[in-house]
């Protein structure tokens, strides 16, 4: 499919790389490919994080179902690097505790491999999760993935907090530990630090087609300014939802691979206990659920696995979905769920590898990398993946890309700190504290906001202010017009949404004419911003 050599300029640079999508496994390979030496520009169409990397259960986990279907490598991988990422990250990731109730009478329709072989040899135990088989699942959980921050598995008898908002009929439950991580805000630090290490990050940047001329891929990219064309050696196809409308669509190749969409919904709630606990929830379907404690005064509850055929369709959490959720969690909470309890519903679609399964929930969450040659400049196309495993996804891409272009160095992002992060992993309480030494004026929940979202860049925020008139317009609910421009200028941030649902959550607490004097400072003041910090 290669075209004649379009007259090019003596000035015309050619890129090592150009990633097509700035969602996390975009950015974690453009930070991981600038830090080994290459030329790096990252083309995202929207603003970052802002389809799946956003709309995930926001756990750093190991995915403890996945053992039942047998898939240790991925489990393996995914544990050991819960803890490298806590400490590169302890502002945005932190460890959490999950308990989960044990009913023996609770009976399930599963059909995983281990429920089959269940079934075959032991048929009285059809429609069951032993506690033995919990109990020996949990064990390879603890010892699969080398712990040493995190602690290992107990049981609880629930008579105490963890079992006062569960239905009485829950008198046991096991409690193992995996991590919290805020994703959107992952997503940005990935292109934070791929940027401070050479990279180009382009948001607003859609590729429209792309050609190959002498070896070499030219991109034409449509911006907000208009259209360019940028050359590079090889293409990263990381668009998740559209990697399959990139292959076919964009770059027109041939290709067997194929992605398969499912989609995951969420509930958030007003707040339905009063610990720092979550919840993992099994259901009479085989599915499982988690109610986690979310910003503080809310409670998270997801997912849901279903099929979503059309990429350019948005996600959107559907009647059926929300009322399953409640209904699920009913089954173990007295007080039930209901959508009166709802403040806000969203929904992401996961871009799993088509591996052939007889349904969404049992699709393999393990990624697949394809380099695709048949251009005549090659292309990795990039399937599947969880947000646990984005940082060896990336490594693993740069193996690939290793046997194609020249590196300057190994591996080398594990243990490195993401901007904001270089505190220790256990650390935020102090830091928080000596926030509220030197800015006398925040508030506990302001404190530990900025604390978290911005780690020991939180000072950069500040700056020299005394009062929190200092830092400009009210936004209202602790958002400053110090804080919304420096998320325009470090960021990427150009809206309301933006500031309100990826670079944070405060989307929750902000009413509607918030939002609009948000909106409407933010669409005059970006460029100026923008300007001013050049």
């Amino acid at each position: 499919m290669s075209q004649p050599a379009p007259d090019l300029t003596a000035t015309q640079q050619v890129h090592d790389l150009l990633v097509i999508g700035g969602g996390i496994n975009g950015c974690g390979i453009a930070r991981d490919a600038a830090g080994r030496g290459l030329s790096v520009v990252l083309a995202e169409k929207g603003d970052l994080a802002g389809a799946t990397s956003s709309a995930s259960t926001k756990l750093f986990h190991g995915g403890l179902r996945y053992l039942e279907y047998f898939e240790f490598r991925l489990v393996r991988e995914a544990l050991i690097e819960r803890e490298t990422l806590l400490r590169a990250m302890p502002h945005i990731s932190w460890p959490m505790r999950f308990v989960l109730p044990y009913h023996r009478d609770m009976r399930f329709d599963s059909d995983t491999p281990t429920s089959r072989l269940l079934g075959i040899f032991m048929p009285w135990m059809k429609g069951r999760r032993p506690a033995w088989l919990i109990r020996l699942g949990l064990f390879l959980y603890d010892n699969l993935g080398g712990r040493k921050i995190l602690p290992g598995t107990t049981t609880l008898t629930l008579t105490g907090k963890e079992g006062a908002p569960l239905n009485d009929r829950f008198t046991k439950a096991y409690e193992y530990s995996d991590a919290w991580v805020e994703d959107s805000r992952l997503v940005v630090l990935n292109a934070r630090d791929a940027a401070a290490r050479g990279a180009t990050i382009m948001t607003r940047s859609e590729v429209v087609s792309a050609s190959v001329a002498d070896g070499i891929w030219q991109v034409k990219i449509r911006t907000e300014d208009g259209e360019q064309t940028i050359a590079a050696r090889m293409l990263i196809n990381a668009a998740g939802p559209w990697v399959g409308d990139v292959i076919h669509g964009r770059l027109r190749l041939n290709s067997r691979e194929n992605v398969r969409l499912v989609r995951g919904s969420h509930i958030v709630t007003r707040k339905l206990y009063d610990h720092d606990k979550c919840y993992f929830f099994q259901g009479s379907d085989g599915r499982i659920i988690f109610a986690i404690p979310y910003e503080q005064d809310f409670t998270l509850i997801g997912t849901t696995d279903a099929e979503h055929h059309d990429p350019s369709q948005t996600p959107v959490c559907t009647d059926e979905e929300r009322d399953y959720l409640c209904n699920f969690a009913s089954q173990y909470f007295k007080r039930p769920v209901t959508t009166d309890d709802i403040v806000w519903t969203y929904s992401g679609v996961r871009p799993l590898y088509d591996d052939g399964a007889s349904s969404a929930t049992a699709a393999t969450r393990d990624y697949t990398l394809k380099v695709d040659q048949s251009a005549g400049a090659p292309v990795l196309n990039i399937f599947g993946g969880k947000i646990t495993t984005y940082r060896r996804l990336a490594e693993s891409a740069l193996d690939k890309i290793g046997t194609i272009l020249p590196l300057d160095k190994g591996k080398w992002t594990a243990g490195v700190a993401l901007p904001g992060g270089d505190f220790p992993h256990d650390g935020v309480a102090a830091l928080v504290a000596e926030l509220q030494r030197d800015y006398p004026f925040l508030t506990d929940f302001w404190a530990r906001r900025l604390a978290r979202a911005y780690g020991t860049e939180a000072r950069d925020i500040l700056g020299a202010a005394k009062t929190a008139t200092d830092l400009g317009h009210d936004f209202g609910a602790t958002l400053s017009e110090a804080e919304v421009s420096w998320l325009i200028t470090h960021e990427y941030a150009r809206s309301a949404e933006d500031v309100l649902w990826r670079r944070s959550k405060l989307g929750l607490r902000m009413d509607q004419h918030q939002v609009a004097v948000l909106e409407e400072w933010t669409a005059n003041h970006a460029k100026k911003v923008l300007r001013a910090a050049e």
